[in-house]
């Protein structure tokens, strides 16, 4: 997931923006072309035509530049603006449908190429957990603001299970080399979770 949630403002952060979104995109062209493990920092940054430090400034490792995006925003905001009442694994279903629906029309491809790189990278892979575990607070966070509670094991259980729904949904769509449609996906795997 790349793209901002809302457009920066002032000429700054577009500039900013910009730069990132040119590192990521140069980095998964690397990745893709000659392997994760063979792309250095140092030949990113030339691709896209900054200095290392330029990259550092952006992306605390290389890791990081697969890892990041700017999507969670999105879905906490989309996760606040589900009706009250509604019961908060259905409000995640929504949510996280509706994010993945504008990424998925946006940027499809890029979506595809990271979540392959991080299933199928070895350092990828091992900071899954650790990401998703960020994530899940995230998700229990957003959940407790909609409802006005505080973030208790219900809430992270249901957190941590949506979490699962949609990992599992990317996996499957990567393993068929991204010919499923991943929305549906996501559907199948959050009704699996419904007794």
């Amino acid at each position: 997931m790349n793209r901002p949630a809302t457009p920066p403002t002032g000429l700054r952060a577009r500039k900013k923006a910009r730069t990132r979104s040119t590192l990521q995109q140069e980095a998964l062209r690397l990745f893709l072309s000659q392997g994760y493990e063979n792309t250095t920092v140092d030949q990113i940054a030339r691709a896209a035509g900054v200095s290392s430090m330029t990259f550092f400034r952006h992306f605390p490792t290389k890791e990081s530049v697969v890892e990041s995006d700017d999507h969670d925003p999105l879905v906490v905001r989309l996760i606040e603006l589900r009706p009250a009442r509604e019961h908060p694994l259905d409000a995640l279903r929504h949510a996280l449908a509706e994010g993945l629906a504008t990424v998925y029309a946006t940027d499809r491809d890029t979506l595809f190429v990271r979540t392959r790189l991080v299933l199928r990278t070895p350092a990828l892979r091992a900071r899954l957990w650790e990401n998703q575990h960020a994530t899940e607070r995230m998700l229990t966070a957003a959940l407790a603001a909609r409802s006005g509670q505080q973030p208790d094991l219900p809430l992270r259980a249901l957190a941590s299970a949506a979490l699962a729904a949609l990992t599992t949904a990317l996996a499957v769509w990567v393993e068929g080399d991204g010919e499923a449609h991943l929305p549906t996906l996501v559907d199948e795997a959050f009704l699996a979770l419904r007794p």
